[in-house]
């Protein structure tokens, strides 16, 4: 329970629901205890009445106040409801909400440590069975203790010795409650771990979907589902096998509750000067089968809060992550252009590739930098770093002089223009796909849209489409291709006017002539701002005032395009290599 703890501020900031959801469930349990005195007094007044001529009236009279008091009961359990489960509803959007805001609040590391489909698991499956908790669980069990208190007290009012005897069984049942407790927290916490393998699992199949069908891997796709399936199957039909336990057990005990007090009943009814009438005894009866349902939601609401502790464990793991990074500094911040790293090293620590070694370079405001190199020599590792989305082992990164990690960070990102190497679209329109990249508190209308696509070269694709710029993108941009793609990044980067403009091998899937076409386009963009253009092909960076090229992580060569071509370095034969491929291309 010590998970669970953690919800007691939502309790507490929904007090006044809990409140009067715990009034209504006492004035519904009131009313459910006097029914069976009702029936009582029918039973004892039939008795009386029958050889006379007011049976009629006592009937009516009888009945219509159980009909009455049922109804009254009625409305106090639909109010009961109408609080208590309407205050979890509420909690459970909270509680959705701060896992977000959380998820969204942890860095690049993060992502790379955790499944997307275990943190889809954690928001969706988990914070349903915390519900669970906060609403039934906590209303059956309330209910459970003001009815138990109700009904002994009126129970020992008729007779205490009747109550004793009917109670026997109670015990036993509270024991068995309590040992399987456990049991049911570890197979809840099992299932749970289960659930987010097979979404993960899941999320992994449908994303990679492409890859799947190409290399027919659709059989050992199925035979990993299969076995996680199997697994989360035996797993959950382990608890179903602990929880199938309670009712049969529960019910068992209260029909034995059930005879030993019409037995005894009857026995203390038949002793002289007994105040135990048949009456009495039907009552003890109603009482005691009124326990029925409150005990045997015992096991139900066990597991319930078993399932709840072990979700809001798993939940609690990432509500207490703290980011590695965070935003120092609230001070307003306007960027004028240089960038600096110094002496820069960075590891990755989940592999422990050096992917950056005592890297130096500099870029003054409106100059372009360009970073040349092969897959895995750091290139996206350094815009990573500039952007702070992780902080280097050692060295320092300095903006304007000050170093990264002392200036508001959320302001430099807002003048910060980015096309990362992965292109990633949303599931929506070209045009929302645009604005997207508008900087907070800004705006921008459809010319502006219209304007960026044309810059990136993708305006006469988007025409073409039968909806223009209202055509809706399928997941991560499917019904387009991969370098429209890239382009519709290039002009969402475009629109937000940034004064920092990063090209992250952005270019990649298109040809030359379009590259081309491209950089024409952006030539004034990047010629009155600072850019970094990062490439592993020469046709796009051989205009920028500086080139490094890199190698493991180290910067082996530096200068522009003319002065390393002279070097006959490795960015020479690069350049030479990519030149002989392309007149090869125009040959064919």
């Amino acid at each position: 329970m010590k998970s669970l703890s953690y919800l007691n501020k939502y309790f507490i900031r929904y007090k006044w629901l809990l409140f009067l959801g715990i009034i209504f469930l006492i004035g519904a349990n009131l009313f459910n205890v006097i029914i069976p005195l009702i029936v009582s007094d029918a039973v004892d007044d039939m008795e009386q009445s029958i050889s006379g001529d007011n049976w009629m009236h006592v009937a009516f009279y009888l009945g219509g106040m159980y009909i009455l008091f049922s109804l009254i009961k009625g409305v106090f359990v639909f109010f009961q409801r109408q609080t208590i489960i309407k205050m979890s509803r509420h909690i459970e959007f909270d509680l959705k909400n701060e896992i977000y805001t959380q998820y969204q609040r942890l860095n690049y590391n993060f992502y790379k440590a955790n499944a997307t489909g275990d943190l889809m698991n954690r928001i969706s499956e988990d914070v349903s069975k915390v519900r669970m908790y906060l609403g039934p669980g906590v209303m059956y069990t309330i209910n459970l203790v003001f009815l138990f208190i109700f009904v002994i007290y009126s129970m020992m009012k008729i007779n205490v010795e009747l109550t004793l005897y009917a109670l026997t069984p109670l015990p036993l049942m509270s024991f068995m409650v309590y040992k399987v407790s456990s049991r049911m927290n570890r197979q809840s916490e099992q299932v749970q771990r289960s659930q987010s393998e097979i979404s993960t699992i899941v999320q992994e199949t449908f994303s990679g979907i492409a890859v799947l069908k190409t290399y027919a891997g659709e059989p050992k796709a199925k035979s990993k589902f299969n076995l996680a399936s199997n697994q989360y199957l035996q797993r959950n039909m382990n608890l179903v096998i602990t929880n199938s336990l309670f009712m049969p057990t529960i019910t068992f005990l209260i029909g034995l509750s059930t005879i030993i007090t019409i037995y005894v009943g009857g026995l203390l009814s038949y002793e002289a000067q007994s105040t135990v009438t048949n009456g009495n005894i039907v009552a003890f009866v109603i009482y005691v089968n009124m326990l029925t349902w409150p005990f045997a939601s015992v096991g139900w609401v066990t597991s319930l809060v078993q399932r709840a502790a072990a979700s809001q464990e798993r939940i609690n793991e990432f509500l207490k992550a703290s980011p590695e990074i965070v935003n120092p500094s609230d001070e307003p911040f306007n960027f004028q252009g240089s960038i600096r790293f110094e002496n820069v090293s960075y590891r990755f620590p989940n592999s422990g590739i050096q992917a950056i070694e005592n890297l130096s370079f500099e870029i003054k405001p409106g100059e372009t930098l360009a970073i040349l190199g092969r897959t895995g020599s750091g290139k996206s590792t350094i815009i990573h770093l500039l952007l702070r989305q992780f902080d280097p082992d050692e060295g320092m990164i300095y903006i304007d002089e000050a170093p990264l990690n002392n200036i508001n960070l959320s302001a430099f990102r807002n003048q910060t223009g980015v096309v990362p190497q992965e292109v990633f679209l949303f599931s929506d329109t070209i045009e929302n796909n645009v604005k997207f990249g508008v900087a907070e508190n800004e705006s921008a209308n459809r010319v502006q849209v219209e304007e960026a696509l044309i810059k990136a070269h993708v305006y006469h694709n988007v025409t073409n489409f039968k909806k223009g710029l209202d055509t809706i993108l399928g997941e991560r941009g499917v019904n387009i291709s991969g370098g429209q793609k890239q382009r519709v990044s290039i002009a969402r980067a475009l629109i937000r006017n940034p004064k920092l403009l990063i090209l992250d091998d952005c270019l990649s899937a298109v040809d030359t002539e379009t590259e081309e076409t491209i950089l024409n386009n952006l030539k004034n963009q990047i010629d009155k701002n600072t850019s970094l253009i990062v490439s592993h092909r020469v046709s796009s960076i051989r205009h920028a005032d500086r080139i490094i090229v890199l190698d493991n992580g180290k910067k082996i060569e530096e200068g522009k395009h003319d002065e390393l071509l002279a070097l006959g370095g490795v960015y020479a034969d690069v350049y030479n290599k990519q030149l002989l491929e392309e007149q090869k291309k125009k040959s064919l």
